[in-house]
């Protein structure tokens, strides 16, 4: 009996290291991570069931090996392929540094000049694309880990490294077949637009239900489909079956149809997973989420939170999405540095960068109090921000996210009323102040053709 008693007191011990009680689970739903990386390989995830790469599935949930997580894209346990290393170029590399010093206004006019050259430059864009993709994943889990002491990194591979544009050469051709003939085109375009919503959304369901599986506190997902996005899938598939460009109102209603569904068919994804707070990035066309729709950032739930870029605690990036109904918050997303694969850092931009910097808030905010659910960390992390006339009709909270503030309320409704917690929390930290607020002066264009779009779900 004592000998029994002791092997299982061991096999808990064990248990315990692997997976510390207290730690919170952050799932990142992206392109990858490199678990390997200096900075996420002591924060990674460790499934306690699996055991690693003997061709079994112990937990039986379905995703063998899934010891760090899975890859939904190609469907095995690879969360990264580093054949891509190469694609960090010398010229990729200085297109983020003179991105981060073109958002920050200290480009030199040649350097500009360099960079609008290069995004003509087709093939350098597909490399950059590439690499952007491969790295984009790590990236954001260095964010989302970064002095998240306990927080524990989740890999799930959604987004395939390399994707081709749709290819619709084999539809059937419907010119010249008169009015009957667009009707019935325009009516394969709505329905086929609406089967290929919902099957993504069907695989964000089957995402949300495997980290669910994995009791993930957090999800970030700095991905997603924008208004422009669904013009260019509707123009695509008017040229592949009507041999013509949509009118504007074609093309506007179709790319609304098409936008709504995907947020209709949202809900069933982060119903799937009620314990688990997602938090999406606005996107990076500069727009009006409340007029544009985005997804699956525009889908509302009370465990679901969306997040614009700043530049500092300042001024809204030029390049980031907003929405007084459909943006939650703000977060700082310009020059942002953190890890990329092979043990490497670089400067990038965007609410790909914001929204893990809420989602690495919202872990500290559990770790600090396990007994929060994912709708009150929501609730803490919406009214504990710097409030900002320049978010005003901005973003819902019409603030910036204040990370101290945040997690002090969290550690303060261990022992007090939540409101009391919030309002004590506003009494001891002071609003956030950052160099870049003191350094940047007005930017002046538009920088959003400068910034990677959030990377798509979208498999063709």
């Amino acid at each position: 009996m004592k000998l029994k008693l002791s092997i299982v007191f061991s096999v808990l011990f064990v248990f315990s290291l692997v997976t510390p009680a207290l730690a919170s689970v952050v799932a990142i739903i992206d392109s990858g991570t490199d678990m390997l990386h200096k900075d996420i390989y002591p924060k990674a995830w460790v499934n306690p069931t699996e055991i690693a790469n003997n061709q079994r599935d112990e937990d039986r949930n379905g995703y063998q090996d899934d010891v760090n997580g899975w890859n939904f894209a190609e469907g095995n346990n690879q969360l990264i392929d580093y054949k891509y290393l190469s694609y960090l170029t010398a010229d990729v590399r200085k297109f983020f540094e003179v991105q981060s010093k073109t958002l920050l206004g200290t480009a030199t006019p040649e350097e500009i000049a360099w960079m609008r050259a290069k995004i003509e430059d087709a093939e350098f864009v597909k490399t950059l694309s590439t690499y952007g993709n491969f790295m984009h994943g790590t990236h954001v889990s260095g964010i989302a880990a970064k002095e998240a002491d306990d927080a524990k990194i989740l890999g799930v591979k959604l987004i395939p490294t390399e994707v081709a544009l749709p290819g619709m050469s084999d539809m059937p051709d419907m010119k010249d077949k008169g009015e009957f003939g667009n009707d019935v085109g325009i009516m394969l375009i709505k329905a086929g637009l609406g089967q290929l919503a919902k099957q993504q959304m069907k695989l964000l369901q089957e995402i949300a239900v495997y980290i669910d599986g994995h009791k993930a506190d957090v999800a970030n997902g700095s991905f997603g489909t924008g208004y422009e996005q669904a013009r260019m899938i509707v123009g695509v598939l008017f040229k592949a079956l009507l041999r013509r460009e949509p009118t504007e109102e074609e093309g506007h209603s179709l790319a609304i149809h098409f936008m709504n569904t995907l947020i209709q068919e949202g809900a069933h994804m982060v119903q799937a997973a009620p314990n688990t707070l997602f938090v999406f990035a606005a996107g990076n066309e500069g727009s009006d989420n409340d007029k544009f729709p985005s997804s699956p950032t525009n889908i509302r739930s009370s465990n679901v939170i969306a997040v614009a870029a700043t530049l500092g605690f300042g001024k809204l990036a030029s390049f980031s999405n907003y929405g007084a109904k459909m943006v939650d918050v703000a977060a700082p997303g310009v020059a942002i540095e953190s890890s990329v694969p092979g043990n490497q850092y670089l400067q990038v931009s965007g609410t790909s960068q914001a929204a893990p910097f809420v989602s690495n808030v919202a872990a500290r905010i559990k770790d600090a109090n396990k007994l929060l659910a994912a709708s009150e960390i929501k609730s803490i992390i919406l009214k504990t921000v710097d409030v900002k006339d320049f978010l005003k009709g901005k973003v819902l909270s019409e603030g910036v996210v204040n990370e101290k503030r945040a997690v002090r309320a969290a550690e303060l409704s261990l022992s007090l009323p939540m409101q009391r917690a919030l309002d004590q929390a506003r009494e001891e930290i002071q609003d956030q102040v950052s160099d870049l607020d003191k350094q940047i002066g007005p930017m002046g264009e538009s920088m959003a053709d400068f910034v990677l779009p959030l990377p798509s779900p979208f498999k063709f």
